[in-house]
Order: structure tokens, then C-alpha cells, then sequence
């Protein structure tokens, strides 16, 4: 990764907030499954260990749906989701580009993900990395 810089986003009231360190050029997904075609989430992943939940733990409300693999957060006052667990990538967040601070000068390039066909989408996710 290039040198790391550090950006920080949360939930639209505030009761979520986090911080992560990212590359300055990032690659998103605009996936179109169910959850996030209705939602116009943009993942950017971020390694669990790169990623700080600063302040909410207990706002976050859990969401699971099919498999149960994914774990959805939302803001128990706003409804937002931020963050959450995605199944794609079992040991990073993946975090909503458009939750990010304004100031956050990041250059991210958008790469659609094929969320309804998962099984086949995760496989070039695997061929990718």
C-alpha cells in the first residue's frame, strides 16, 4: 500500500464515528444486490486492523438476511449504515465511501460488483487480489 493516510466518517446524526487508514487511491465496489442497490453503498475495504471504531458500539444495530455470513450496522437513531461485516471479505469492514468526512482527499476509482450473482462475483473478487 502507499504510505496510509488516515480518514474518518460516521453515521448523519454523529453517534457513529470511526477512523481508518487507507491508501490515498482506493478501489470501491457499487455492488447491486439487494441492500445495497436500495442503499447506493460504495465499499471501500478496510482491514480490520486498519479500521477504529471511535464512538457508538452501542448505537449499532445488527442486521443479517440470506446466508447470515454479512453483518449490517445501522445507527439505532439515524439509520445509517457506515460500516458492517461484509461476506466478501471475512477479515476487513467495508466502509461507505459516501460516510467519509468531506475532507477525506481520497482519489477512488469505482469498479462495479455484481452483488445478485454473488458466488461468481466473489470468485473474480478472489482472482483480483
Amino acid at each position: 500500500m502507499d504510505r496510509a493516510i488516515m480518514v474518518s466518517g460516521g453515521c448523519h446524526c454523529g453517534a457513529v464515528r470511526f477512523e481508518a487508514d487507507v491508501a490515498p487511491q482506493v478501489r470501491l465496489l457499487a455492488c447491486n444486490c439487494s441492500m445495497c442497490a436500495k442503499t447506493g453503498f460504495l465499499h471501500l475495504i478496510v482491514p480490520h486492523g486498519d479500521f477504529r471504531l471511535l464512538q457508538g458500539q452501542g448505537m449499532l444495530s445488527s442486521y443479517r438476511f440470506g446466508t447470515g455470513a454479512a453483518e449490517h450496522l445501522f445507527c439505532k437513531t439515524c439509520g445509517i449504515r457506515s460500516f458492517y461485516q461484509p461476506r466478501s471479505h471475512p477479515e476487513a469492514w467495508s466502509v461507505d465511501f459516501r460516510c467519509l468526512d468531506d475532507s477525506h482527499g481520497l482519489s477512488a476509482e469505482v469498479e462495479a460488483f455484481d452483488g445478485r450473482n454473488w458466488e461468481a462475483a466473489r470468485a473474480s473478487l478472489i482472482d483480483d487480489e
